[in-house]
C-alpha cells in the first residue's frame, strides 16, 4: 500500500524549517486519506496531538523539532523516506483518570506519561492511596505523587526518583514527590490491571490538584486511576532509535548515577 502522509506541526522556528524540508520529499494528503501521521514538534506537542486523533486509528510517527524529544524520531534529510518506510510499531495504553472535585464534579482525562497529583498550597499533601482494595499508604504526607505509565516513567517520574518501567512489563510506577511522612517511603510497582483510588485527607487545609499530563483539575477530592486498554497509541520508531532503546538507555544511565 503506498503511504499517504498527514502532517501536523507546531509554529518553532525550527519545526518551520523541517517543515519546509520534510514537503521536498513526501507528499501530504487529509487526515482521512491518510495512512501516517507525521508529527513536527516536541514531546509536548506530540502528547497533545496523540489525545487529539487517535480516534482516526492512524499510526504516529514524530519528529523531533524540540529539545530531548523522547517520544520521536530524529529528522533526516537523506534518510527520512527510508525511515518511514522501515519504521515499526511500538502500541501503548494510557491511564484513566477520574477526578471528584471538592464540589461534586467529575472531571476526566487521559495521560499517556502520568498522572501528577500535586499540593495547590503552601502546606504538604495528605493523601491515601489504596490499589486493588487494598492500602498502599494510609497517610502520605508530601508534595504529591505520581502514577507513571511504562512510556512516562522516564519522565517526571525519573526525576522524582521513581523506576524505569520497560514497555512491556504492565506495570504502573507509584512514586511520591518529595515524602515528608513516612520519610523512607520510595513508591511501589503495581500491576496495570488495578484501580488506584487516591483520596485528600485534609480537603479544607490541604488541597490538592491532579494534573493527567498538561489537563489540571484543581480541588480533587478522590482521584482514581487505572489504564485504559481499550485506547492505543500506535507510534511508528526508526530501526536504530526504538522506544525500546531509549527506555533501555535510560536505565543504564541511572544504574550508573546509582554506583
Amino acid at each position: 500500500m503506498k503511504d499517504n502522509f498527514f502532517l501536523v506541526f507546531d509554529k518553532t522556528k525550527n519545526s518551520l524549517k523541517i517543515k519546509s524540508d520534510l514537503l521536498k520529499k513526501i507528499k501530504t494528503t487529509t487526515l482521512k486519506k491518510c495512512n501516517i501521521i507525521i508529527v513536527l514538534g516536541g514531546d509536548g506537542f506530540m502528547l497533545q496531538i496523540l489525545k487529539k486523533l487517535y480516534r482516526f486509528k492512524k499510526p504516529f510517527y514524530g519528529i523531533n523539532s524540540g529539545n530531548y524529544g523522547f517520544l520521536m524520531n530524529k529528522f533526516s534529510k537523506k534518510k527520512i523516506i527510508k525511515n518511514l518506510k522501515t519504521s515499526h510499531s511500538i502500541k501503548i495504553h494510557p491511564l484513566q483518570m477520574s477526578v471528584k472535585t471538592k464540589n461534586d464534579q467529575i472531571k476526566k482525562s487521559i495521560a499517556i506519561n502520568e498522572v501528577s497529583i500535586l499540593r495547590q498550597g503552601k502546606q504538604a499533601s495528605s493523601i491515601s492511596i489504596t490499589s486493588n482494595k487494598k492500602n498502599i499508604i494510609k497517610n502520605l504526607v508530601s508534595d504529591g505523587v505520581l502514577v507513571s505509565t511504562p512510556a512516562g516513567s522516564t519522565a517526571y517520574n525519573l526525576s522524582a526518583h521513581g523506576p524505569i518501567l520497560n514497555l512491556d512489563s504492565n506495570k504502573l510506577a507509584v512514586t511520591p514527590i518529595s515524602p515528608f511522612r513516612p520519610r523512607r517511603w520510595r513508591g511501589t510497582i503495581i500491576s496495570d490491571k488495578f484501580k488506584i483510588i487516591i483520596k485528600n485527607l485534609d480537603e479544607n487545609k490541604r488541597p490538592i490538584s491532579a494534573v493527567a499530563d498538561n489537563f489540571e483539575v484543581r480541588n480533587a477530592k478522590t482521584i482514581t486511576i487505572q489504564s485504559n486498554k481499550k485506547i492505543v497509541f500506535d507510534l511508528l520508531y526508526d530501526n536504530n532509535n526504538s522506544l525500546y532503546k531509549k527506555i533501555k538507555i535510560e536505565q543504564v544511565r541511572k544504574e550508573t548515577s546509582n554506583n
